[in-house]
C-alpha cells in the first residue's frame, strides 16, 4: 500500500491561492474544502493543504515564517518536458507568481 501524503502550507488568501493553482491545471477535491482551507490534489498519494493562516495556526503554537525574510521550503514540481516547465512557468508569471531573484 503506498503512504498518502498531506503537505499542510499556511496562505494569505485562500481564494487567490486555488486561483493561482487553478490556473497551473491543479484540481482540488471538494469533499475536502471550506472556507478555512482546501486540498490540491497533486497525484494519486500526494496532496497539499492550503489552509488560512489562523487556521493552520491552530495545530501549532509557533510563529508562522514571514516569507518575505525568511525560506520555509522549497517546492519542487516534476514535468514530462521542458515544454510543460516552460507552460507552467509562463502560466504561474501570468497567474502573479513572482521570479525568484538570482543569486550573484
Amino acid at each position: 500500500m503506498a503512504t498518502t501524503m498531506y503537505l499542510n502550507l499556511p496562505v494569505k488568501d485562500l481564494s487567490a491561492s486555488v486561483a493561482f493553482f487553478t490556473q497551473l491545471g491543479f484540481r482540488f477535491n471538494p469533499l475536502m474544502t471550506n472556507e478555512q482551507g482546501t486540498c490540491l490534489i497533486v497525484s494519486d498519494t500526494l496532496f497539499v493543504m492550503l489552509l488560512e493562516e489562523s487556521f493552520f495556526q491552530s495545530f501549532t503554537g509557533k510563529p508562522l515564517v514571514n516569507a518575505h525574510q525568511a525560506n520555509e521550503f522549497i517546492l519542487c514540481l516534476s514535468a514530462d518536458s521542458r515544454a510543460e516547465v516552460d507552460r507552467m512557468v509562463d502560466a504561474a508569471l501570468a497567474a502573479g507568481g513572482q521570479p525568484v531573484p538570482q543569486q550573484p
